[in-house]
């Protein structure tokens, strides 16, 4: 095996993985949780960018219903971000498992 060939093959494909890391920050996923009444939008790099709540679902006597629905829709909405990324990643590396590489 041609080892300064397998070397440029590897910076190819770190190069490739930088730019689709970068990429995934503009990639969205959004999540409704009660019904669409608490939507969450997270990127592809796991970060949540929006959560939106319909004022029906704001109720000062059942404060943690609210709470469930949002932390339900953020799980779910960075769970789906990290999916995505995975997916993205996986697609450049073919499968192959890189330790330190976000996944």
């Amino acid at each position: 095996m041609n080892l300064n060939k397998l070397m440029k093959q590897a910076q190819k494909m770190q190069e490739q993985m930088a730019k689709t890391q970068a990429e995934l920050e503009n990639k969205t996923v959004e999540v409704s949780a009660g019904g669409g009444k608490v939507k969450v939008t997270a990127n592809g790099a796991g970060d949540v960018i929006a959560i939106k709540i319909d004022k029906e679902v704001v109720d000062p006597e059942d404060v943690e219903f609210l709470e469930e629905l949002v932390l339900s829709a953020v799980k779910q909405a960075v769970e789906q971000g990290k999916a995505l990324a995975q997916s993205e990643m996986s697609r450049i590396t073919g499968g192959l498992s890189i330790p330190g590489l976000q996944q």
